[in-house]
């Protein structure tokens, strides 16, 4: 039986949801924050650093950080927006043909004075994740509700969990297979194809749609080594590839966009 319930996932709540085969997700209101996602076959597919903080005091380190209205340092606001610290609603849930899925909401008015000050446009994010079997499906919607345009950036910050970095091969960014071992950071403009995440046994096949960019990261020992939010070897462990929208998009008053990530494990 499908299922959706409120949890909590450290001192932040949550939203459990659970397929009839099992696959589940869990996303804390807190920044509609995917921080787990298992397939049926039980095995966790999303990294989370045992050093970062869940008590709403700072972004969660891992998971799948939702970015808006800014990616990095590339404005004037705060770095990689605001979305991934504001605090969400669950505004729909349900099941069909196995599968669960939530959906999750944020709109102007729903941030904080120094949030809302520092973006004054009308607008409203909406997040919908989906498990079902040996897939997860995410759609990020940005709307603008106000009398203005905005131009905005946008990227689902994927952090999978592997089981060493060196073993991991990447395909669909560039021609041959993508080796990383230490630090790496590069944007892959105009991607149009399926990738995949190699790791041992398992392979993710991931797709996207909307998002006409793909970033691969891993900060690598020296940097993963300076940041406060994780243990100086748990960059072995993961290597985020995450779909982007890096070139500001001009949304006029009343229109809307959507982008979708999808993930399937093939073991």
């Amino acid at each position: 039986m499908s299922t959706i319930e409120m949890v909590d996932y450290g001192q932040l709540p949550a939203v459990r949801i659970r397929g009839t085969d099992g696959a589940q997700a869990i996303v804390t209101l807190y920044g509609a924050h995917l921080v787990s996602w298992q397939g049926a076959d039980g095995a966790e597919r999303l990294f989370c650093s045992a050093a970062s903080k869940l008590d709403g005091s700072r972004a969660i380190r891992g998971g799948v950080p939702v970015i808006f209205p800014q990616f990095a340092e590339r404005g004037t606001g705060m770095r990689h927006g605001f979305a991934r610290v504001a605090t969400w609603r669950l505004a729909d849930s349900g099941a069909h043909d196995g599968a669960a899925f939530a959906v999750f909401m944020l709109e102007d008015g729903d941030l904080a004075p120094a949030l809302a000050q520092a973006w004054p446009h009308g607008f409203a994010l909406a997040l919908r994740v989906e498990v079902n079997g040996a897939a997860l499906a995410l759609t990020l919607e940005v709307r603008n509700t106000g009398a203005d345009a905005f131009a905005f950036s946008a990227a689902l910050h994927t952090y999978f969990s592997v089981s060493h970095l060196a073993r991991v091969r990447i395909g669909g960014v560039q021609e041959g297979e993508l080796h990383i071992d230490d630090n790496f950071d590069h944007i892959y403009r105009g991607i149009d194809g399926a990738m995949t995440l190699a790791d041992g046994a398992t392979t993710l096949h991931l797709a996207q749609d909307g998002f006409g960019d793909a970033v691969v990261w891993n900060p690598g020992a020296l940097d993963a080594a300076a940041l406060n939010d994780m243990e100086d070897a748990e960059y072995q462990r993961f290597v985020c590839i995450e779909p982007a929208l890096i070139a500001p998009l001009t949304l006029a008053a009343g229109a809307a966009w959507r982008g979708a990530h999808t993930i399937r494990i093939d073991a």
